[in-house]
């Protein structure tokens, strides 16, 4: 599998973005992908930085005018993509879903994201209804995709399950970033702990792994923070954790890695995991704390 990955730093209107990625999807194409993946909410600017009920403006129904735009640029370029959306499920309700796009422009299908943040910066629990479509790989021409969203790559058990129920890679369209009061000995921290704690997914499911992150400042419109210096970073590890791709923290970027996925039972015979595991054991993880 040949994926492409596109570090994008966002514009402040949709058709800036749209067009912008359809270009970068181009390039991706020409450089070989059969596979591209999109970073989080990449149509707009990251207006989860502040609570405004104009925002909810943005959402838009699947299928809609994101699936019909990137469905046709994905069969024009004969590739599946990966785009994520802020999707309005009915008025009142909202999610914010990855949609897996086809070769020939359909939706092989959706995943809603299920761990919703609320922190300083990132107030999506405002906007989005956490998922209840469980972890669902997505079948598709190029392979069994386990396709979730940002916060849910700090979750083992996300990625333990997509695994089980046989995904063949994990993506993760992210958007992550630095706070102006961190100190750069932080700044590092959080992003070392980022890449680890994904490359822990990766090497515990013996599957590769690619992340895609925004890059570039963004303004905190309310004027309460100074903003969000998204870390770009992007990746992709293979079955052992080991480094395949990595992209810079500042700039746009699109860049094509192979990925071989046979790899990945060759690993899991060397290192038996899944054999190994004790599913009698593990009765604490269904609750929330275990006193």
């Amino acid at each position: 599998m040949k994926v492409g990955i596109i570090q994008h730093k966002s514009k402040s209107t949709v058709l800036e973005n749209r067009i912008s990625l359809a270009e970068k999807i181009g390039d991706a194409t020409r450089l070989g992908a059969d596979l591209v993946v999109l970073q989080e909410l990449h149509d707009q600017l990251y207006f989860c930085q502040t609570e405004s009920q104009t925002h909810f403006d943005l959402a838009e129904p699947i299928p809609g005018p994101s699936t019909d735009y990137y469905g046709q640029i994905a069969k024009e370029n004969k590739i599946v993509l990966v785009v994520s959306l802020f999707e309005k499920r009915t008025a009142g309700l909202y999610h914010n879903t990855a949609v897996v796009l086809e070769s020939d422009g359909t939706v092989a299908g959706t995943y809603r994201k299920m761990h919703i943040p609320d922190d300083p910066g990132y107030y999506e629990k405002y906007y989005f209804t956490p998922g209840d479509k469980g972890f669902e790989p997505i079948q598709t021409t190029v392979g069994k995709l386990g396709v979730m969203v940002c916060w849910d790559q700090w979750y083992p058990e996300a990625a333990r399950i997509m695994a089980l129920k046989g995904a063949e890679i994990l993506i993760y369209p992210t958007a992550i970033g630095w706070d102006s009061s961190d100190t750069e000995e932080e700044k590092l921290r959080q992003l070392d702990s980022w890449v680890n704690v994904q490359k822990g997914h990766a090497i515990a499911n013996s599957i590769p792994l690619v992340a895609v992150n925004r890059v570039g400042m963004e303004q905190d419109e309310s004027g309460q923070t100074t903003g969000i210096d998204f870390w770009g970073n992007s990746f992709i590890v293979g079955s052992q954790g080991e480094n395949l791709l990595l992209l810079d923290h500042q700039n746009e970027e699109v860049q094509v890695q192979e990925i071989d996925l046979e790899h990945s039972e060759e690993v899991r015979r060397i290192w038996p995991f899944f054999r190994d595991r004790r599913i009698d054991g593990y009765q604490s993880i269904l609750k929330r704390y275990d006193d």
